[in-house]
Order: structure tokens, then sequence, then C-alpha cells
């Protein structure tokens, strides 16, 4: 690779993320995702970012692995999978590129997909990419992105917003197997995570899931744990920590989501719609 190679910049190794990656990558294009140096993915099974903790990991027979260094980065793509650099400013990344060195090795991403879930307004400008694209609630297409990706489940999932804002967070999960907030394990306190399960489990409502500084977090439904945080991460009260699919198919638990793939197509589509992003793509 070398400094005009094309390059789609992927923030965030999540399952959204990831979903996002395997239909760009199964497309042809080079990738490269970031993550920050504890990723707090809740469906691991299914998100690049266990790379960071692994070394290298894989999904749906598509490989992520730590990338060390920018030149391990594109010696990974080189070999035909995806590199995960820590890098969750992308400090390291725009450090390279002119005019803050004057001889870059790496290139200039042609896209930035922020696939962070944050639901905030981002902090890199729009003038970061090309074409910067967003996932979701704090994204508004004209203001802080090119071009944003509804990620709400119903009838305008995936679509791409050229103008305007992807629907408010409402704070509720989307609905599986018509249930919402039960099938989701929150963290009850600021503490240490502990878990007490392992994802692919089947669960029984009441069940002893796992524990924050000493208070428990119990299963609201019968399921497969479909997710759940490393152990031994410092976590916040009110942050995401599980899943429970209530459907209890254990195929799901390693399957990406039908959500993350049609977020996928969108992106796919916001790059090919913009003639002088798709002419570079795979130059």
């Amino acid at each position: 690779m070398n400094k005009n190679t094309p390059l789609i910049l992927i923030r965030g190794g999540g399952d959204l993320a990831s979903g996002v990656a395997i239909r760009l990558y199964h497309a042809g294009l080079n990738l490269l995702l970031t993550e920050r140096l504890q990723p707090l993915a809740v469906r691991r099974l299914v998100s690049f970012a266990e790379a960071v903790y692994q070394g290298k990991y894989s999904v749906e027979n598509v490989t992520a692995r730590l990338a060390p260094s920018l030149q391990d980065a594109l010696d990974i793509i080189l070999r035909g999978d995806i590199p995960v650099l820590i890098d969750p400013t992308c400090e390291r990344i725009l450090s390279s590129q002119p005019p803050n060195n004057p001889a870059p090795f790496f290139p200039s991403p042609l896209a930035i997909i922020d696939a962070r879930m944050t639901k905030r307004p981002p902090d890199l400008g729009i003038e970061t990419a090309q074409l910067v694209i967003g996932l979701g609630p704090g994204f508004i297409a004209g203001e802080n992105c090119h071009a944003a990706i509804e990620t709400n489940r119903g009838h305008f999932l995936g679509r791409v917003i050229w103008d305007g804002a992807p629907e408010a967070d409402t704070g509720v999960p989307g609905a599986v197997a018509r249930i919402q907030n039960d099938r989701v394990l929150r963290s009850p306190t600021d503490g240490l995570f502990q878990t007490q399960a392992e994802i692919g489990d089947q669960v029984k409502k009441g069940q002893v899931i796992a524990a924050v500084d000493g208070q428990t977090i119990i299963a609201a439904v019968d399921g497969i744990l479909r997710g759940l945080l490393h152990d031994g991460l410092q976590v916040q009260r009110g942050l995401k920590v599980g899943d429970i699919d209530p459907r209890g198919d254990p195929r799901f638990v390693t399957l990406v989501s039908e959500k993350s793939l049609a977020i996928g197509g969108g992106v796919l589509e916001s790059l090919l719609t913009l003639p002088d992003v798709r002419k570079r793509l795979w130059n």
C-alpha cells in the first residue's frame, strides 16, 4: 500500500461497527478499525474489538488483527485481514497526515465511518475526510457529517440521510421477541465488573449473571446470554453490560445481527453514491 491507496476508517469495533466492516470487507474495500485500550463491546463474539484482547479475532470467517503500529496496520491489510489500531481519538492516524508529517507514509482515509454509537455529536469535524459517515443519534448530515445512517429499528433502519438527522435516542432498547428493557443488563453502580456466567449460557429469570461492587445483576427473562462484558473491567452505573436473547437460538450468539447488516448496507450505499468517492474505492 502507498499514500494513494484508498482506505476506509471505521471508528469503533463493536457489533454494529463489525457488521459494517464485514459488509465493506466483502465488497473488497481496504479497512482500518480504531478502538480504545479496553473496549466495552457487549456482543463480544461478533465484535472485532475482541482483537484488542486476543491479538486476533474472527467473525463469520473474517479476521481482524491488533496492529501495534501504523506500519503493522498496512501489513495486515496486505495480508487480507482487518487491522484494529488502539487510537480512540484518531490522533495516531491524523498526526501521520500533512501538515503534521511532511513525509507521510500512511494513506489518508478516503472515508471515516463513526460507528462508536456514543449518541453524542462527534469529536472530529466534517472536514476530516472526503466523506464522513455517522451512525445514529448525535449526527446531523450537512453539519457534522456528510451522511448519517438510521440505526433505530423499524421502517427506516439502514436508510441514508443526506440532509438532517436520524431519529433521536429513545433510551429504550429495540424489541427482541417483543421484549425490550428486560433483555438488557445494566450496571447498578460504579465499580469492578465480575461475571458469574458466560456468553452462550442458557439463563433463567432470577439467575445472577454478574456483580458490580458487590451488587448483583439478575436476569429478568429466560434466554441465551448473547453478550457480556469482559470480567474485571471498571464500569459506570447504567452502562450496558450484558444482553439476553429471549428467542433462545444459540446460532444468534455468533452471527452478525440483521440490524448490523442493514446499517452496513446503508454505509455501502453512501460510499457508492458520491461519484468522486466511488471512483477511488478500488484504485
